[in-house]
């Protein structure tokens, strides 16, 4: 074990246990922008936004996703993203607006979600 981190091999195997901060350089540069990423299990969630956004922001939008995600599939997998990409895109839909940060509040969203999933 080294600082107050465990290593990867000593965590669980929960989505959203298994994030482990890569030593690869962060952000990635992409023509004028950067992109934002996190890995949790095997799936990358990236945001690409603008070189002066705030990255620790984006990280923590991009958990806050992830979380949103997690609760309203009831332990997101791969598949869940796969088959399901119009829900997806609903969460994005509710948490995002023109490429900013629109809600944060989990509650809210999930809210939301599950009233415009019972007037299907």
């Amino acid at each position: 074990m080294t600082g107050s981190h465990p290593e990867p091999s000593e965590r669980g195997t929960g989505t959203l246990n298994a994030l482990w901060p890569s030593a690869k350089l962060f952000p990635l540069p992409f023509r004028n922008f950067k992109i934002i990423y996190r890995r949790y299990a095997g799936l990358y969630f990236c945001i690409c936004v603008d070189v002066n956004d705030n990255n620790l922001a984006y990280l923590e939008a991009i958990h806050n996703f992830v979380e949103v995600l997690n609760e309203y599939f009831h332990n997101v997998c791969e598949l869940d993203l796969v088959f399901n990409f119009y829900k997806v895109y609903t969460v994005v839909d509710e948490m995002f607006l023109a490429g900013e940060i629109r809600e944060t509040s989990q509650t809210k969203v999930l809210k939301q979600l599950l009233m415009l999933q019972s007037l299907e």
